[in-house]
């Protein structure tokens, strides 16, 4: 397999990493300020996604995949809502332990590797056809 190629369908591997890092995201960002619904039941969970890198013998290298979407066990925070149905004695209702600060830096390093690997299979398809024109 010629390098070029190689390079492209590696970088597939990525944007799809990329690609599935970011609905992660997105789905932390629309669940953010979901509350519980009533007491004694847990808010939305921030999902965290694994990625590990893993050998293509097809392309004889090392790629990366998401291996799973899984919960953040860190706590909930509480907000003080007393007329809530979900609140507890104190007047605390749990909300989702997503930090909107985190999910945005993490939206902006998934956005900018997701372009890289993009760039990488444009140039591909780029250096591939200038080397068909010199060529012709």
């Amino acid at each position: 397999m010629d390098t070029l190629r190689l390079s492209s369908k590696i970088a597939t591997y990525g944007l799809k990493a990329q690609a599935e890092r970011l609905r992660v995201i997105s789905q932390n960002l629309a669940n953010a300020n979901s509350v519980a619904p009533r007491q004694g039941e847990d808010p939305y969970r921030r999902q965290v996604i694994t990625f590990r890198n893993v050998m293509d013998r097809e392309l004889d290298a090392r790629v990366v995949k998401s291996v799973r979407v899984g919960e953040d066990m860190s706590p909930f925070d509480r907000l003080y809502d007393p007329s809530h149905p979900g609140a507890d004695e104190q007047g605390y209702v749990l909300a989702p332990n997503v930090n909107m600060l985190v999910e945005m830096m993490d939206l902006r390093e998934a956005q900018r590797t997701y372009e890289a690997n993009l760039n990488v299979i444009t140039l591909s398809r780029e250096l591939t056809g200038a080397t068909l024109d010199m060529l012709r």
